[in-house]
Protein backbone atom coordinates (compact mmCIF):
# COMPACT_ATOMS: atom_id res chain seq x y z
CA UNK A 1 0.00 0.00 0.00
CA UNK A 2 2.88 2.04 -0.76
CA UNK A 3 1.75 3.95 -3.41
CA UNK A 4 -1.50 6.27 -4.15
CA UNK A 5 -2.47 3.34 -6.80
CA UNK A 6 -2.22 0.62 -3.98
CA UNK A 7 -4.18 2.76 -2.33
CA UNK A 8 -7.09 3.40 -4.81
CA UNK A 9 -7.16 -0.43 -6.06
CA UNK A 10 -7.33 -1.02 -1.72
CA UNK A 11 -10.31 1.35 -1.26
CA UNK A 12 -12.01 -0.12 -4.42
CA UNK A 13 -11.75 -3.91 -3.23
CA UNK A 14 -13.25 -2.72 0.23
CA UNK A 15 -16.02 -0.84 -1.75
CA UNK A 16 -17.07 -4.74 -4.08
CA UNK A 17 -16.48 -7.34 -1.66
CA UNK A 18 -19.37 -9.35 -1.85
CA UNK A 19 -21.25 -12.39 0.43
CA UNK A 20 -23.65 -14.26 -2.21
CA UNK A 21 -26.41 -16.27 -0.36
CA UNK A 22 -26.71 -19.47 -2.76
CA UNK A 23 -28.61 -22.75 -2.07
CA UNK A 24 -31.18 -24.99 -4.21
CA UNK A 25 -34.60 -23.35 -4.33
CA UNK A 26 -36.55 -23.14 -1.32
CA UNK A 27 -34.07 -23.80 1.45
CA UNK A 28 -34.57 -20.34 3.15
CA UNK A 29 -32.32 -18.13 0.89
CA UNK A 30 -34.13 -14.97 0.48
CA UNK A 31 -36.00 -15.72 3.84
CA UNK A 32 -32.41 -15.39 5.15
CA UNK A 33 -31.81 -12.49 3.02
CA UNK A 34 -34.53 -10.17 4.64
CA UNK A 35 -33.39 -10.98 7.65
CA UNK A 36 -29.77 -10.47 7.48
CA UNK A 37 -30.70 -6.94 6.08
CA UNK A 38 -33.67 -6.16 7.84
CA UNK A 39 -35.98 -5.51 4.87
CA UNK A 40 -38.98 -6.99 2.92
CA UNK A 41 -36.88 -6.39 -0.56
CA UNK A 42 -36.04 -10.04 -1.38
CA UNK A 43 -39.78 -11.81 -2.62
CA UNK A 44 -39.76 -15.35 -0.25
CA UNK A 45 -42.83 -17.21 -2.19
CA UNK A 46 -42.99 -20.97 -1.61
CA UNK A 47 -42.23 -21.90 -5.19
CA UNK A 48 -38.79 -22.21 -7.44
CA UNK A 49 -37.38 -19.67 -9.40
CA UNK A 50 -38.86 -16.73 -6.93
CA UNK A 51 -35.93 -15.06 -6.66
CA UNK A 52 -34.49 -14.49 -10.63
CA UNK A 53 -32.37 -11.20 -10.33
CA UNK A 54 -29.94 -11.01 -7.79
CA UNK A 55 -31.08 -8.67 -4.35
CA UNK A 56 -28.31 -6.38 -3.01
CA UNK A 57 -28.41 -5.24 0.66
CA UNK A 58 -26.05 -3.41 2.51
CA UNK A 59 -25.35 -5.29 5.71
CA UNK A 60 -24.29 -3.67 9.19
CA UNK A 61 -21.71 -5.78 11.20
CA UNK A 62 -22.72 -6.05 14.83
CA UNK A 63 -20.22 -4.91 17.17
CA UNK A 64 -20.68 -4.35 20.80
CA UNK A 65 -17.72 -2.70 21.16
CA UNK A 66 -18.74 0.24 20.35
CA UNK A 67 -21.49 1.07 22.66
CA UNK A 68 -18.70 0.61 25.76
CA UNK A 69 -16.39 2.83 23.66
CA UNK A 70 -19.01 5.73 23.09
CA UNK A 71 -19.63 5.40 27.18
CA UNK A 72 -16.21 5.56 27.77
CA UNK A 73 -15.61 8.58 25.49
CA UNK A 74 -19.22 9.77 25.69
CA UNK A 75 -20.05 10.26 21.85
CA UNK A 76 -22.81 11.92 20.32
CA UNK A 77 -23.06 9.00 17.89
CA UNK A 78 -21.81 5.23 17.15
CA UNK A 79 -21.19 4.28 13.31
CA UNK A 80 -21.04 0.34 12.66
CA UNK A 81 -19.16 -1.12 9.31
CA UNK A 82 -20.87 -2.75 6.98
CA UNK A 83 -20.64 -5.48 4.01
CA UNK A 84 -22.72 -6.07 0.80
CA UNK A 85 -25.27 -9.15 0.56
CA UNK A 86 -26.43 -10.72 -2.59
CA UNK A 87 -29.93 -12.89 -2.58
CA UNK A 88 -28.84 -15.46 -5.49
CA UNK A 89 -31.35 -17.08 -7.41
CA UNK A 90 -31.72 -21.02 -6.82
CA UNK A 91 -30.11 -23.60 -8.27
CA UNK A 92 -30.64 -26.74 -9.83
CA UNK A 93 -28.81 -30.38 -11.14
CA UNK A 94 -27.60 -29.22 -14.51
CA UNK A 95 -27.20 -25.71 -13.92
CA UNK A 96 -23.54 -26.08 -15.70
CA UNK A 97 -25.58 -26.41 -18.69
CA UNK A 98 -28.11 -24.24 -18.74
CA UNK A 99 -31.02 -25.86 -16.22
CA UNK A 100 -33.12 -23.41 -15.13
CA UNK A 101 -31.61 -20.38 -14.40
CA UNK A 102 -28.08 -21.78 -14.16
CA UNK A 103 -25.96 -19.64 -16.62
CA UNK A 104 -27.59 -16.80 -15.01
CA UNK A 105 -26.90 -18.43 -11.69
CA UNK A 106 -23.47 -18.82 -12.27
CA UNK A 107 -22.65 -15.39 -13.94
CA UNK A 108 -24.16 -13.62 -10.08
CA UNK A 109 -22.36 -16.12 -7.99
CA UNK A 110 -19.12 -15.27 -10.45
CA UNK A 111 -19.03 -11.68 -9.36
CA UNK A 112 -19.45 -12.20 -5.37
CA UNK A 113 -16.30 -12.75 -3.14
CA UNK A 114 -17.64 -15.21 -0.54
CA UNK A 115 -20.47 -18.00 -0.56
CA UNK A 116 -23.16 -18.34 1.91
CA UNK A 117 -24.78 -21.98 1.05
CA UNK A 118 -27.93 -22.16 2.60
CA UNK A 119 -29.01 -25.72 3.60
CA UNK A 120 -32.25 -26.70 4.58
CA UNK A 121 -32.14 -29.26 7.76
CA UNK A 122 -35.74 -28.61 8.52
CA UNK A 123 -38.72 -30.93 7.51
CA UNK A 124 -42.19 -28.79 7.08
CA UNK A 125 -44.70 -30.35 4.51
CA UNK A 126 -46.27 -27.19 3.82
CA UNK A 127 -42.81 -25.75 1.89
CA UNK A 128 -42.47 -27.38 -1.16
CA UNK A 129 -38.63 -29.14 -1.70
CA UNK A 130 -37.16 -29.31 -4.81
CA UNK A 131 -36.39 -32.79 -4.83
CA UNK A 132 -39.24 -34.08 -2.75
CA UNK A 133 -37.07 -34.85 0.34
CA UNK A 134 -34.87 -33.08 3.06
CA UNK A 135 -31.40 -34.31 2.32
CA UNK A 136 -29.08 -31.80 3.06
CA UNK A 137 -25.74 -33.55 2.15
CA UNK A 138 -27.35 -34.33 -1.40
CA UNK A 139 -28.76 -30.73 -1.66
CA UNK A 140 -24.95 -29.66 -1.34
CA UNK A 141 -23.05 -32.38 -3.31
CA UNK A 142 -25.27 -30.80 -6.12
CA UNK A 143 -24.50 -27.74 -5.98
CA UNK A 144 -20.54 -28.14 -5.48
CA UNK A 145 -20.72 -30.13 -8.26
CA UNK A 146 -22.50 -27.65 -10.47
CA UNK A 147 -19.16 -25.34 -9.28
CA UNK A 148 -17.03 -27.66 -9.88
CA UNK A 149 -18.36 -28.62 -13.71
CA UNK A 150 -18.53 -24.64 -14.45
CA UNK A 151 -14.64 -24.69 -13.76
CA UNK A 152 -13.59 -27.48 -15.20
CA UNK A 153 -15.41 -26.10 -18.28
CA UNK A 154 -13.81 -23.19 -17.98
CA UNK A 155 -9.95 -24.42 -17.11
CA UNK A 156 -10.42 -26.54 -19.98
CA UNK A 157 -10.90 -23.49 -22.73
CA UNK A 158 -8.19 -21.84 -20.54
CA UNK A 159 -5.80 -24.97 -20.58
CA UNK A 160 -5.81 -24.75 -24.81
CA UNK A 161 -5.51 -21.17 -25.08
CA UNK A 162 -2.54 -21.18 -22.84
CA UNK A 163 -1.19 -24.15 -24.53
CA UNK A 164 -0.70 -21.92 -27.42
CA UNK A 165 1.09 -19.57 -25.71
CA UNK A 166 3.29 -21.80 -23.86
CA UNK A 167 4.79 -23.36 -26.78
CA UNK A 168 5.97 -19.83 -27.90
CA UNK A 169 7.75 -19.41 -24.77
CA UNK A 170 5.25 -17.64 -22.70
CA UNK A 171 6.21 -18.11 -19.03
CA UNK A 172 3.27 -16.60 -17.35
CA UNK A 173 1.25 -19.16 -19.58
CA UNK A 174 3.41 -22.36 -18.36
CA UNK A 175 2.97 -21.26 -14.81
CA UNK A 176 -0.74 -21.19 -15.41
CA UNK A 177 -0.56 -24.62 -17.32
CA UNK A 178 1.20 -25.65 -14.85
CA UNK A 179 -1.60 -25.10 -12.30
CA UNK A 180 -4.10 -25.70 -14.10
CA UNK A 181 -2.58 -28.97 -14.54
CA UNK A 182 -2.76 -29.77 -10.90
CA UNK A 183 -6.26 -28.57 -10.74
CA UNK A 184 -8.37 -30.30 -13.59
CA UNK A 185 -7.16 -33.69 -11.77
CA UNK A 186 -8.32 -32.31 -8.04
CA UNK A 187 -11.53 -30.63 -9.28
CA UNK A 188 -11.96 -34.01 -11.42
CA UNK A 189 -12.24 -35.72 -7.98
CA UNK A 190 -15.33 -33.73 -6.93
CA UNK A 191 -13.04 -31.42 -4.68
CA UNK A 192 -13.92 -27.95 -4.41
CA UNK A 193 -10.24 -25.88 -5.77
CA UNK A 194 -10.29 -24.32 -2.54
CA UNK A 195 -9.10 -27.16 -1.13
CA UNK A 196 -5.99 -27.46 -3.36
CA UNK A 197 -2.62 -27.30 -1.32
CA UNK A 198 -0.93 -24.43 -3.54
CA UNK A 199 1.99 -22.20 -2.61
CA UNK A 200 1.91 -17.87 -2.28
CA UNK A 201 2.68 -17.38 -6.36
CA UNK A 202 0.13 -20.35 -7.10
CA UNK A 203 -3.08 -18.30 -5.33
CA UNK A 204 -2.13 -14.81 -7.17
CA UNK A 205 -2.76 -17.10 -10.42
CA UNK A 206 -5.91 -19.05 -8.82
CA UNK A 207 -7.82 -15.77 -8.39
CA UNK A 208 -7.03 -14.66 -11.70
CA UNK A 209 -9.01 -17.82 -12.94
CA UNK A 210 -11.94 -16.81 -11.54
CA UNK A 211 -13.25 -20.09 -10.27
CA UNK A 212 -16.29 -21.06 -8.59
CA UNK A 213 -15.38 -23.50 -5.94
CA UNK A 214 -12.51 -21.59 -5.26
CA UNK A 215 -14.14 -19.20 -3.17
CA UNK A 216 -14.46 -18.96 0.60
CA UNK A 217 -17.62 -20.82 1.50
CA UNK A 218 -19.54 -21.06 5.26
CA UNK A 219 -22.47 -23.52 5.67
CA UNK A 220 -26.04 -22.01 7.10
CA UNK A 221 -28.18 -24.69 8.58
CA UNK A 222 -31.44 -23.49 8.43
CA UNK A 223 -33.49 -24.93 10.97
CA UNK A 224 -37.14 -25.00 12.39
CA UNK A 225 -37.97 -22.76 16.08
CA UNK A 226 -38.11 -25.83 17.97
CA UNK A 227 -34.98 -27.07 16.83
CA UNK A 228 -32.74 -23.77 17.20
CA UNK A 229 -32.20 -23.92 21.17
CA UNK A 230 -30.67 -27.33 20.86
CA UNK A 231 -28.57 -27.29 17.21
CA UNK A 232 -27.27 -23.73 18.58
CA UNK A 233 -25.83 -25.29 22.00
CA UNK A 234 -24.72 -28.93 20.47
CA UNK A 235 -25.05 -29.53 17.02
CA UNK A 236 -23.97 -33.09 17.48
CA UNK A 237 -27.66 -33.68 18.74
CA UNK A 238 -29.00 -32.56 15.62
CA UNK A 239 -29.10 -35.27 12.67
CA UNK A 240 -28.97 -33.13 9.84
CA UNK A 241 -26.45 -30.24 11.23
CA UNK A 242 -24.49 -32.76 12.69
CA UNK A 243 -23.86 -33.89 8.95
CA UNK A 244 -23.25 -30.58 7.57
CA UNK A 245 -20.47 -29.37 9.81
CA UNK A 246 -18.84 -32.99 9.51
CA UNK A 247 -19.08 -32.51 5.90
CA UNK A 248 -17.74 -28.76 5.43
CA UNK A 249 -14.89 -29.77 7.84
CA UNK A 250 -14.21 -32.76 6.04
CA UNK A 251 -14.90 -31.64 1.82
CA UNK A 252 -14.92 -27.70 1.98
CA UNK A 253 -12.38 -26.75 4.57
CA UNK A 254 -14.82 -24.84 5.58
CA UNK A 255 -17.30 -23.79 8.96
CA UNK A 256 -21.55 -24.46 9.34
CA UNK A 257 -23.64 -22.29 11.74
CA UNK A 258 -26.94 -22.76 12.86
CA UNK A 259 -29.34 -20.53 12.13
CA UNK A 260 -33.34 -20.14 11.68
CA UNK A 261 -34.63 -18.12 8.67
CA UNK A 262 -38.10 -18.02 10.15
CA UNK A 263 -37.46 -16.84 13.32
CA UNK A 264 -34.89 -14.39 12.09
CA UNK A 265 -37.59 -12.94 9.40
CA UNK A 266 -39.79 -12.08 12.85
CA UNK A 267 -37.06 -10.28 14.65
CA UNK A 268 -37.43 -8.22 12.17
CA UNK A 269 -40.94 -6.47 12.88
CA UNK A 270 -39.36 -5.93 16.77
CA UNK A 271 -37.26 -3.43 18.10
CA UNK A 272 -33.91 -4.27 19.50
CA UNK A 273 -34.24 -5.09 22.78
CA UNK A 274 -37.65 -7.26 21.86
CA UNK A 275 -35.79 -9.11 19.78
CA UNK A 276 -33.25 -9.58 22.64
CA UNK A 277 -36.12 -11.00 24.89
CA UNK A 278 -37.71 -12.79 22.33
CA UNK A 279 -34.70 -14.54 21.72
CA UNK A 280 -33.68 -15.52 25.00
CA UNK A 281 -37.17 -16.82 25.15
CA UNK A 282 -36.42 -19.31 22.95
CA UNK A 283 -33.00 -20.45 24.89
CA UNK A 284 -31.08 -19.22 22.32
CA UNK A 285 -27.95 -16.96 23.28
CA UNK A 286 -28.01 -14.34 20.79
CA UNK A 287 -29.57 -13.80 16.78
CA UNK A 288 -28.07 -16.32 14.35
CA UNK A 289 -27.67 -13.88 11.70
CA UNK A 290 -25.59 -11.71 13.88
CA UNK A 291 -23.32 -14.58 14.35
CA UNK A 292 -23.56 -15.13 10.33
CA UNK A 293 -23.00 -11.74 9.84
CA UNK A 294 -19.57 -11.95 12.08
CA UNK A 295 -18.33 -15.00 10.54
CA UNK A 296 -18.93 -13.66 6.80
CA UNK A 297 -17.11 -10.52 7.53
CA UNK A 298 -14.16 -12.56 8.51
CA UNK A 299 -14.13 -14.94 5.64
CA UNK A 300 -14.27 -12.58 3.61
CA UNK A 301 -10.67 -11.69 5.12
CA UNK A 302 -11.78 -8.40 6.64
CA UNK A 303 -11.03 -6.99 10.22
CA UNK A 304 -12.05 -3.93 12.45
CA UNK A 305 -10.14 -1.35 13.82
CA UNK A 306 -11.75 1.44 16.01
CA UNK A 307 -11.98 5.04 17.11
CA UNK A 308 -13.34 7.48 19.36
CA UNK A 309 -14.29 10.62 20.78
CA UNK A 310 -16.88 13.02 21.56
CA UNK A 311 -18.23 13.43 17.90
CA UNK A 312 -18.05 9.57 17.40
CA UNK A 313 -17.42 6.07 18.31
CA UNK A 314 -16.69 4.51 15.16
CA UNK A 315 -15.94 1.08 13.53
CA UNK A 316 -13.09 0.97 10.01
CA UNK A 317 -12.74 -1.96 7.81
CA UNK A 318 -9.41 -3.03 6.43
CA UNK A 319 -8.37 -6.39 5.01
CA UNK A 320 -6.65 -8.64 7.24
CA UNK A 321 -2.49 -7.81 7.64
CA UNK A 322 -3.10 -4.40 6.65
CA UNK A 323 -0.29 -1.86 8.08
CA UNK A 324 -0.42 1.30 9.71
CA UNK A 325 -0.39 3.71 6.83
CA UNK A 326 -3.12 1.86 4.86
CA UNK A 327 -5.30 1.52 7.59
CA UNK A 328 -5.10 5.62 8.41
CA UNK A 329 -5.92 6.19 4.25
CA UNK A 330 -9.36 4.26 5.16
CA UNK A 331 -9.92 7.46 6.84
CA UNK A 332 -8.67 9.82 4.77
CA UNK A 333 -5.79 9.96 1.86
CA UNK A 334 -4.36 12.63 3.86
CA UNK A 335 -3.84 10.35 6.69
CA UNK A 336 -1.92 7.88 4.86
CA UNK A 337 0.12 10.52 2.99
CA UNK A 338 1.25 12.52 5.62
CA UNK A 339 1.52 9.50 8.30
CA UNK A 340 3.28 9.79 11.36
CA UNK A 341 2.57 7.10 13.78
CA UNK A 342 -0.37 5.62 15.33
CA UNK A 343 -0.96 5.64 19.16
CA UNK A 344 -2.48 2.38 19.53
CA UNK A 345 -4.59 0.21 22.34
CA UNK A 346 -6.20 -2.87 22.19
CA UNK A 347 -10.02 -2.58 23.22
CA UNK A 348 -9.86 -4.84 26.36
CA UNK A 349 -7.22 -2.92 27.96
CA UNK A 350 -8.90 0.55 27.14
CA UNK A 351 -12.60 -0.83 28.76
CA UNK A 352 -10.60 -2.50 31.63
CA UNK A 353 -8.54 0.98 32.30
CA UNK A 354 -11.30 3.15 32.08
CA UNK A 355 -10.45 5.88 29.74
CA UNK A 356 -7.31 6.96 27.35
CA UNK A 357 -5.84 8.82 29.99
CA UNK A 358 -5.41 5.93 32.05
CA UNK A 359 -4.06 3.69 29.25
CA UNK A 360 -1.54 6.43 28.64
CA UNK A 361 -0.49 7.04 32.15
CA UNK A 362 -0.36 2.90 32.86
CA UNK A 363 2.05 2.64 29.49
CA UNK A 364 -0.82 0.50 27.56
CA UNK A 365 -0.64 3.23 24.71
CA UNK A 366 1.87 2.31 22.16
CA UNK A 367 3.44 4.36 19.59
CA UNK A 368 3.22 2.51 16.58
CA UNK A 369 4.97 3.20 12.78
CA UNK A 370 4.65 2.51 9.55
CA UNK A 371 5.65 -1.22 9.58
CA UNK A 372 2.86 -1.93 12.51
CA UNK A 373 0.50 -4.49 11.32
CA UNK A 374 -3.27 -3.17 12.95
CA UNK A 375 -5.06 -6.00 14.77
CA UNK A 376 -8.94 -6.31 15.28
CA UNK A 377 -10.03 -4.35 18.01
CA UNK A 378 -7.26 -1.83 18.06
CA UNK A 379 -8.31 1.32 19.04
CA UNK A 380 -5.82 4.21 17.39
CA UNK A 381 -5.16 7.84 17.00
CA UNK A 382 -3.23 8.31 13.87
CA UNK A 383 -1.08 11.45 13.77
CA UNK A 384 -0.30 12.82 10.40
CA UNK A 385 1.24 16.19 8.88
CA UNK A 386 0.52 17.12 5.25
Amino acid sequence: MDSQRDRVGFMRWLLMLQAGIVGLPNVGKSTLFNAVTRTRKAPAENYPFCTIDPNQGVVVVPDDRLAMLAEISHSEKIIPTAIEFVDIAGLVKGASTGAGLGNQFLSNIREVDAIIQVVRCFEDDDIIHELGSVDPLRDIEIINSELILADIASLEKRKTSREKKAKGGDKEAKQELALIERLLPHLNEGKPALTLQIGDSENALLKDFFLLSSKPTIFACNVSEEDLAAASKNPETHPLVSQVIRYAAENHAAEATVISAAIESELVELSDEEAAEYVQSLGVSGSGVSKLIKAVYHLLGLRTYLTSGEKESRAWTIPAGARAPAAAGVIHTDFERGFIAAEVVSYHELVELGSLAKAREAGKLRIEGKDYEVQDGDVIEFRFNV
